[in-house]
């Protein structure tokens, strides 16, 4: 019994290391992972573990990538805008609210002025901000927290 109690609680670390993956990328890199999605439709989020909006609006999230998990035409993934050095937090809420998706911390704060209107002109630099791109081109953009309707919604605007 106590070899069992072992074995689940080694699955258990294995599992939690696995979903806490954050890739720490610079925006080019960023841009890279986007850019190599060009068959899904891609839901990207950026979001940070002090922004309260974003926190709200993640268990949406995860419901609606849930819902579209056998989807292979379908990929949500996650930036952090957190420091570098707050990499662990990022690592403990992305474990604890249980985000299991694909991962990325933005470590590019000092060029923001640069990136951020690369995403879109549009954007003041505020989060919750989601993206949606269609075929590698950007579809939607929205700055401000969603419902799980409107995520739903944005998405069933271009899925087909």
């Amino acid at each position: 019994m106590r070899n069992l109690k072992q074995i689940a609680l080694l699955l258990l670390t294995v599992h939690a290391a696995v979903a806490q993956e954050v890739k720490v990328v610079k925006y080019e890199q960023l841009q890279e992972a986007i850019a190599g999605e060009k068959d899904k439709l891609l839901v990207v989020n950026f979001w940070a573990t002090w922004c309260g909006p974003c926190l709200a609006e993640l268990p949406h999230f995860m419901e609606v990538n849930r819902e579209n998990k056998g989807d292979a035409a379908f990929k949500m993934i996650l930036v952090s805008l957190d420091p570098v050095r707050q990499l662990e937090k990022v690592k403990q809420v992305i474990a604890r609210r249980k985000l299991e998706t694909e991962h990325y911390l933005l470590d590019d704060n000092a060029r923001m002025n640069e990136w951020i209107p690369a995403f879109d002109a549009g954007w003041g630099g505020g989060i919750p901000a989601t993206f949606i791109y269609k075929n590698g081109k950007k579809a939607e953009f929205v700055e401000r927290g969603l419902s799980k309707a409107e995520l739903k919604n944005l998405i069933s605007n271009h899925k087909n």
